[in-house]
């Protein structure tokens, strides 16, 4: 990880809620012979000390079986992105550079039961469809379809024992020059470059 002082954050908070925010996460594990990776979203819950993040994968894969032999895995959150020019920068004969927002949460990953796992399910449809008004709601679908897909699914849940990040929005630059960069960005028609400029702004 390219892991330099002026690009981390000041307090956990900030990162525990940049998890919160970027739910659909790389889940890396190891078969042995080759790393193995699936995206999923997960739900990070903290517990005092202890921060877990929990979800559901696909059995009879080849990340399900890694999981299953191998109990150390990573989680790699990302969020917006952007590529920045230097011709922006107050002197520009210098290397342009890559903006963006990581977090490696590395833990032990736990394969839950299927009472687990319905349990799982049910919290993740329920965040997304609304119990009360959404007609794909978990508690409107029917038991025997439920139950049927469970077959093909287990919930996990991963202790976190490290977590590493990089905040990287040209924290190093002159106020001059995250200005320019910051412009440049909300000038460019894709979303996610104008997402890295409102991020950037965050710390003006």
């Amino acid at each position: 990880m390219y892991k330099l002082p002026h690009y981390t954050a000041d307090n956990q908070n900030e990162v525990l809620e940049f998890m919160h925010q970027n739910t659909f996460v790389t889940l890396i594990g190891f078969d042995g012979e080759f790393p193995v990776a699936t995206q999923v979203p997960v739900k990070t819950v903290v517990d005092e000390d202890s921060i877990k993040l929990i979800g559901h994968i696909m059995t009879k894969t080849d990340h399900c079986k890694a999981f299953e032999q191998n109990p150390h895995v990573m989680a790699l959150f990302t969020g917006a992105h952007a590529y920045i020019s230097a011709s922006v920068y107050e002197n520009p004969s210098a290397a342009s550079t890559w903006n963006y927002k990581t977090v490696q949460a590395k833990g032990m990953i736990r394969l839950m039961s299927s009472e687990e796992t319905y349990q799982v399910i049910k919290e993740l449809t329920d965040k997304y469809e609304n119990p009360e008004t959404s007609p794909a709601a978990f508690n409107k679908m029917d038991e025997a379809y439920i139950q049927k897909h469970l077959k093909a699914i287990t919930g996990f849940e991963v202790t976190v024992s490290h977590i590493d990040h990089v905040f990287k929005m040209s924290q190093n630059h002159s106020s001059k020059n995250k200005e320019n960069i910051v412009a440049n960005l909300e000038k460019s028609n894709d979303a996610i470059d104008q997402e890295v400029a409102k991020e950037m702004k965050k710390d003006f």
